[in-house]
């Protein structure tokens, strides 16, 4: 997450080294106003656990339900963007898994798409409400250090099948790494196909149309007067300016026109 509103301490904290392969990154904020701030998530396609350890966050999907985190939830992986409000004395900290640390930390457990859960649920222990106090009473230069601890007796080896899988997905656009997979390792596309989503949470197809979509956000950072729509739609690969629309409103829910408008009260995960 990377916010640009004014009044909301908001910091992205790096991953040591050991921990890059499990985590992309962790963010925290706080709202230290008297009134709530209202935020937009753009979709990241990545499992989040979320630390409520302040006043209780609340977070809206786009089905318009209602989720409130008071300790921890686990949320993913983030395929539409939805909005959350930090109410006066809110104090986040998200954790951001990578690749395949989802399932190495909780084994197999498939989240369906902004299910809410608290993790102590995935693992038939109490140890997430035993860490969120830890945490909670710790300073925050320590609570991500908190956090790495408690990992480590948890986390597995990834799989082979992983790793082959993971080889191969540096660009979903460029070509389809379920086809090649497949004739490399002389397995059926079905059996790549399953043990794609079994790691990652996703399909090949629906990260392929998220890369498009992300590298459209990316060239939407200049100023608005310098946008060229044709040279963006012709950039990311979409066939004309009606996919282009259909994509950012599957994705944000408004038109490439509105999200530029909406732009600061959005956040991203990279």
């Amino acid at each position: 997450m990377e916010s640009k509103h004014p009044h909301q301490n908001g910091k992205r904290i790096e991953v040591p080294k050991g921990f890059q392969d499990v985590f992309t990154h962790f963010y925290r904020a706080e709202n230290q106003t008297e009134q709530c701030i209202n935020h937009t998530l753009l979709p990241h396609f990545q499992i989040i656990m979320v630390f409520s350890l302040g006043t209780p966050i609340q977070f809206n999907t786009a089905d318009d339900a209602q989720i409130g985190i008071e300790k921890c939830l686990v949320l993913g992986p983030i395929k539409r963007a939805f909005d959350y409000t930090l109410p006066p004395g809110a104090d986040m900290l998200v954790a951001n898994f990578k690749g395949d640390a989802f399932y190495r930390f909780f084994g197999k457990v498939i989240l369906s798409d902004y299910l809410p859960i608290h993790p102590d649920a995935l693992l038939g222990e109490n140890c997430f409400t035993n860490l969120w106090r830890l945490v909670k009473n710790a300073s925050p230069k320590e609570r991500v250090d908190l956090i790495l601890d408690f990992c480590k007796p948890y986390l597995r080896e990834s799989d082979t099948a992983f790793q082959n899988i993971s080889e191969h997905t540096e660009d979903y656009t460029v070509f389809n790494p379920i086809k090649i997979i497949a004739q490399e390792t002389q397995q059926s596309e079905r059996s790549i196909q399953l043990n794609h989503k079994k790691y990652f949470g996703y399909t090949a197809k629906e990260k392929g149309r998220y890369e498009k979509f992300a590298k459209a956000i990316g060239l939407l950072q200049e100023p608005p007067s310098k946008i060229n729509w044709f040279d963006i739609i012709e950039a990311c690969g979409y066939y004309d300016q009606s996919q282009l629309i259909h994509d950012f409103k599957h994705f944000t829910g408004h038109t490439p026109t509105q999200y530029l408008k909406f732009q600061q009260h959005i956040c991203r995960a990279e």
